[in-house]
């Protein structure tokens, strides 16, 4: 039996571990970090909560026997892929980064690519008024000094009770998400730029599309380096990487 740790934190993760959980001789563990309060839980075996950085992850990995270690986390969370590149060559087990490719910018599209959002917030001044704020609730305090502009803040969970937050509305919600309705919120807010990581894949792309339709600017966050080491861009592929790796083990 070949036993798979699935680092998870997009969608891809709870596909990949619900495809592995039919594939005979192989018994996947599904671990999801915990910072969403109700996250999707895949099928199968799942764990919940940190490992205690690198080295806990690889005494985990040894613990429970771990053959194989799949990062499927999100493209920026950076600090858990590098944990995990460092525990898997502790440890001496082979490890797979699942990495969705980045959007393209498109023509109609008006982009700013920066680095950070510490490089976003300061190209938000002067130039914009009603922001669309996309990234999520854990680094929405970079723009709290911004109180000239306007925020529309989308997250998933409500920010920390001792976060300062920007001046603005926030609205919860989760992916996917459709183009009629982004664009239905660009025009209600009268949104003038959109902040957004990017994130790839279809899930959150329509407001990219709404933007582009709309003439909207788009601050775009690129992502992280990532650890040196193989990866895959999708679901099916990691799938087929998984079944070579049986073949040899």
């Amino acid at each position: 039996m070949l036993r798979v740790l699935i680092l998870g934190g997009i969608g891809d993760a709870t596909e990949l571990a619900a495809k592995v959980s039919n594939i005979s001789c192989i018994e996947a563990i599904a671990s999801l970090a915990g910072s969403t309060r109700k996250p999707v839980i895949p099928l199968g075996n799942v764990r919940i909560g940190g490992f205690g950085g690198a080295s806990g992850l690889a005494s985990y990995l040894r613990e429970m026997h771990i053959d194989i270690l799949i990062d499927a986390t999100h493209p920026f969370a950076d600090q858990i892929s590098q944990n995990a590149a460092a525990a898997a060559q502790e440890v001496g087990i082979p490890r797979l980064m699942v990495i969705r490719p980045p959007w393209e910018k498109l023509e109609g599209d008006n982009w700013l690519e920066v680095e950070n959002n510490l490089d976003a917030a300061a190209a938000l001044s002067n130039q914009a008024k009603r922001v669309f704020l996309t990234i999520g609730r854990q680094e929405i305090a970079t723009f709290s000094n911004l109180r000239e502009i306007w925020f529309l803040m989308r997250m998933i969970d409500p920010p920390n009770p001792d976060v300062i937050v920007p001046p603005g509305l926030i609205i919860r919600d989760r992916g996917p998400f459709n183009l009629e309705k982004e664009q239905e919120i660009l025009l209600k807010y009268n949104i003038d730029c959109i902040v957004s990581k990017n994130s790839g894949g279809s899930a959150t792309y329509p407001k990219i599309i709404a933007a582009r339709k709309l003439g909207i600017k788009v601050l775009m966050v690129n992502r992280p380096p990532v650890p040196p080491g193989e990866q895959v861009p999708d679901v099916e592929t990691a799938v087929q990487w998984l079944l070579s790796k049986l073949a040899i083990l």
